[in-house]
Formats: C-alpha cells, sequence, structure tokens
C-alpha cells in the first residue's frame, strides 16, 4: 500500500523507535512510516489502517510494537480471534500486562463473556494501572451485560472512580457506562443524572452522552437537508408558487393576450377589406 510522501517514522513514539532500532535502518523506516499509518487511520478508516498493519507485520513479525499495532488494527476490524493472538504475541515478547482489558474484551467479541470475567478476576488485574483497572471494570461490565445480569453489571461499574469528582480520561465513558446500564435497567431517572454528568466530563466527544441525554429530554433534531428533500417531496403549502410556476403562468396568459389581439386584428382588417370592396363596387 503506498505511504505519503510527507509520512516519516518521527512520529511514532520513542519507545516504538527504540524497538525498531533492532532492525536495519531501511526496514526500520519502512516498518515505522507503516505504523504511523496505522495511527493516523485506525479511528476514520479501520480497513485502511489493518492494511498497513499487515504490511507491518509482513516486515517485522517479530517486533513487539508491530504485533501490537497489528492486534489494535484487527480488534478495530471486530476481527476479534486474530486481534487476541496478536496481544498474546505481544504479551509475550513483553511479559507486561497493560494488553489484559483488550484481551478480555476480544473474549467478549468471540462470544466468550464467562472468559472475560474469568480475567476480570485474575491476579493480572492488580498489575495493571489505575486507567487499565478501570477499563477492566468496564469490560467485566459488558460481560454481565452480555450475559442478560443487568443489576450485576451496575454493580460493577460502582467504585471510587464513578463516584470521584475528578475529571480523568475514563471517566466520561464510566459514567456513559453506568448510565447506559442504569437505562437498560429501566431506572430512567437515574440514567439521565449520570449520562448528565457523562456530558460534563466529555470535553473530545468520545460518547455521544449528549444525544442520549437530548433523547430522554425528548429533544428531537431536524435535519435542514431533510427538510429541504421533504419539500421537495410535496411537503411544500399546495398554495405555494414556485418560480419556474409563476413563469410558466405568465407565459401562458401572454400568449392568450397575444391571440386574442391577433384576432382582433384579422376582425380589423377584414372590416376595412369589405369597406374598400364595397366603395369599389
Amino acid at each position: 500500500m503506498p505511504i505519503p510522501d510527507d509520512v516519516t517514522g518521527e512520529e511514532i513514539d520513542k519507545d516504538v523507535r527504540q524497538e525498531l532500532m533492532s532492525l536495519p535502518k531501511g526496514l526500520a523506516d519502512d516498518v515505522s512510516r507503516n505504523l504511523v499509518m496505522v495511527a493516523r487511520l485506525i479511528d476514520e478508516d479501520p480497513e485502511g489502517a489493518y492494511g498497513y498493519s499487515r504490511v507491518a507485520l509482513r516486515l517485522a513479525s517479530r517486533v513487539a510494537a508491530v504485533r501490537e499495532a497489528a492486534g489494535f488494527a484487527a480488534y478495530a476490524n471486530q476481527k476479534y480471534s486474530e486481534a487476541l493472538a496478536e496481544f498474546r504475541a505481544a504479551r509475550r515478547m513483553t511479559g507486561t500486562v497493560d494488553l489484559w482489558p483488550v484481551m478480555a474484551d476480544c473474549e467478549r467479541g468471540l462470544g466468550r463473556p464467562e472468559k472475560a470475567l474469568d480475567m476480570a478476576g485474575a491476579p493480572e488485574v492488580q498489575k495493571l494501572d489505575k486507567a487499565g483497572q478501570v477499563e477492566m471494570r468496564l469490560v467485566a461490565a459488558g460481560a454481565r451485560r452480555d450475559m442478560g445480569q443487568l443489576d450485576a453489571a451496575i454493580v460493577t461499574l460502582q467504585s471510587p472512580e464513578l463516584a470521584s469528582h475528578s475529571v480523568q480520561p475514563w471517566t466520561a465513558r464510566l459514567r456513559y457506562a453506568y448510565a447506559d446500564a442504569l437505562l437498560a435497567a429501566g431506572r430512567e431517572g437515574e440514567a439521565r443524572e449520570w449520562f448528565a454528568k457523562a456530558v460534563e466530563s466529555d470535553k473530545d466527544g468520545s460518547t455521544d452522552a449528549s444525544d442520549r441525554l437530548a433523547e430522554l429530554d425528548g429533544v428531537e433534531f431536524m435535519d435542514a437537508l431533510d427538510e429541504d428533500e421533504d419539500e421537495a417531496e410535496g411537503g411544500a403549502p399546495a398554495a405555494a408558487v414556485t418560480p419556474v410556476e409563476e413563469f410558466e403562468e405568465d407565459s401562458e396568459d401572454i400568449d392568450d393576450e397575444v391571440v386574442g389581439d391577433r384576432h382582433e386584428h384579422e376582425q380589423h382588417e377584414q372590416h376595412e377589406k369589405k369597406a374598400e370592396d364595397g366603395l369599389e363596387d
């Protein structure tokens, strides 16, 4: 896959650059540029990101950062089995537990929520940083919902991080998940409260909490483009006349006037001719 000329390997994380130093320079440059494209496209064009990840994987499959990037690209395309295999490979290479929550979520994607819950209770979770532990809590709550255990999902999300007034990178998603679980359980009033809290903490628009809150409040958004299309299909009042119709009507009136004038003129000429014929006789 072609890579734009302006893409350089300098955009990748310094730790990844350090890891790629084990490769020959030309190869390291090619791999790093493909990893940059994965990072650029993974949100807006997951399929494109996946394509670049496969190129990087073909070039340097023994580099942990490459396996991890390939895992996230597969995950973004809902290729959960493939993603899980790549994450496991990256974990074996690094020995870290950072990927544990997303590996558990892959188990959910594969229809194995029980396995995800087992992972949520594993010792590895205690080795995660705060962000990783919150992510693991979100995955566990999702697994509970997959199994139809709504009340358990709500309890799973109740935590010091949820109750905290401090806004962290995970706050909006945690509050959103809690509000959504409450709503699914029929607790609409509480759900509205937590969707509002999610909106307050969602500075970068990572959730659609504002839309969900508006929906609960009965607010309907009309698309201006849809309105125009409705009017074009007959939504405008019957008495309304478009400029084209006015022009056509005016044209018809003018034609009628011209025909009438011509008829009067012809009659006048006939009378004059008869008068002239009478004088000649």
